[in-house]
């Protein structure tokens, strides 16, 4: 078959598409950005969910196509997302389109529980977009899923990883249950039901065979990766809403973490499904989380990753204030000792100048570092008038690379601490 994956670059679409080509479909992903294709031989379109609003955008990549499965999901609207968009009004054109084009197989991702309960806009938007599909004169199945892991860390998958990293964990109050679902199991239901010539306009809850807390999910990823039990401690309501409100801000700047507030709102309801359905029409018996780390035990790249998880974050908090408080230093409380390093040097006469451009420009990189469409660029820039400051500082004042306080000797930690953030700076 020819299948088109929409958020092919996300945790269940890529990992679909790896599995599609291998079985020997023809996959085409569609994806919202350039995204390099690596050893996949398939084909992609770019598209964005969020912007293709009308059929007619849909309608030139559905052509040849024999299926469609939309994995394309965003957690809360954002500077980069937009929840409406994605998964109500971008679905229903997508929808529109298949319908129009004879593209009669839709599977649809939604999530579990969102037919009981919209305590956001993620789950009403999801909800929405369920609704569109079911008034299609389509072939369609709707799959929601509970909290989706797997060995590919991204989400959820990732944040319990990081927790588990941590000697002492923090629960979040008022969180319900978990069963959580194996990316596997997921994967291996849209295969066997693209396989299949029915059932159709069927929707099913795809739930691991447990009910967890949160606590005993961090807890068993502590077991994989070999570590004692840890401390645990809740923690108070107000601190929890802050760093739920401090997430927001995050996806304001365009950074996509997993605690924010749709997510507060989502887990109290709890992610919990009816599993037998799901059972019954594909014959698969769902794994539990134990069983399936285990079969998968953890290496090296999954400890640095669970433990650098809650240093990124960090990072990229310190860098911005760092070259920010730096430049508003410099031109207030710092003016006259940064005048006074170029005193008796060839910039003497241009001090004033330099102080202020030096500090309009560290103001300048770090605020896009904390940018996420510009961090990258932010970092070179950084590393690139910290290189100066370093060459410069050797020409004009040698003598400060045997200051006690040392001012040029730190520029090098300095360099090593942007590179390590360009190294960790993906998200998927």
């Amino acid at each position: 078959m020819i299948v088109l994956i929409t958020g092919a670059s996300g945790l269940i679409g890529s990992t679909l598409c790896a599995r599609l080509a291998a079985e020997g479909h023809e996959v085409v992903r569609a994806v919202r950005g350039r995204t390099p294709n690596g050893l996949f031989q398939g084909r992609s379109v770019v598209i964005d969910m969020a912007r293709a609003l009308e059929a007619e955008d849909w309608l030139p990549h559905l052509r040849g196509v024999d299926a469609v499965v939309n994995c394309a999901g965003v957690l809360q609207d954002s500077a980069r997302e937009n929840t409406r968009n994605v998964h109500a009004t971008g679905a229903s054109a997508l929808f529109a389109a298949c319908e129009r084009a004879g593209v009669r197989r839709v599977i649809h991702f939604s999530a579990v529980g969102v037919d009981r309960e919209q305590p956001s806009a993620f789950s009403a938007s999801k909800l929405a977009g369920d609704h569109a599909l079911m008034e299609r004169d389509l072939n369609w199945l709707i799959l929601r899923p509970s909290v989706v892991l797997g060995r590919p860390a991204f989400g959820a998958s990732a944040l319990f990883r990081g927790l588990a990293a941590l000697p002492l964990v923090p629960a979040m109050p008022g969180t319900g249950l978990l069963q959580v679902v194996q990316l596997d199991d997921v994967v291996s239901t849209v295969s066997i039901l693209l396989g299949r010539q029915g059932p159709f306009r069927l929707t099913l809850e795809l739930a691991g065979p447990e009910a967890l807390t949160m606590s005993e999910v961090v807890a068993r990823y502590r077991q994989w990766f070999g570590w004692g039990r840890a401390k645990e401690f809740v923690l108070p309501g107000w601190m929890a809403a802050t760093l739920y409100r401090l997430g927001d801000v995050a996806g304001l700047l365009g950074w996509r973490p997993p605690i924010r507030t749709n997510a507060a709102k989502e887990i109290a309801r709890g992610a919990t499904g009816a599993l037998e359905p799901w059972k019954l029409a594909t014959g698969l018996q769902p794994s539990s989380l134990a069983s399936a780390l285990a079969a998968s035990p953890p290496t090296v790249q999954e400890r640095w990753f669970a433990r650098l998880y809650f240093v990124k974050p960090a990072i990229f908090v310190v860098l911005p204030f760092f070259w920010i408080a730096t430049g508003i230093i410099s031109l207030t409380t710092g003016w006259r000792s940064g005048v006074e390093l170029l005193l008796n040097t060839a910039f003497e006469p241009l001090a004033s100048p330099a102080v202020v451009a030096g500090a309009l420009a560290d103001m300048v990189v770090g605020a896009m570092i904390a940018w996420r469409p510009a961090s990258q660029v932010g970092l070179w820039g950084a590393i690139s008038i910290s290189s100066f400051y370093a060459i410069a500082g050797t020409i004009l004042r040698p003598d400060l690379w045997n200051e006690p306080l040392g001012p040029l000797m730190k520029i090098l930690p300095i360099l090593v601490l942007h590179f390590c953030a360009l190294a960790i700076l993906e998200e998927r």
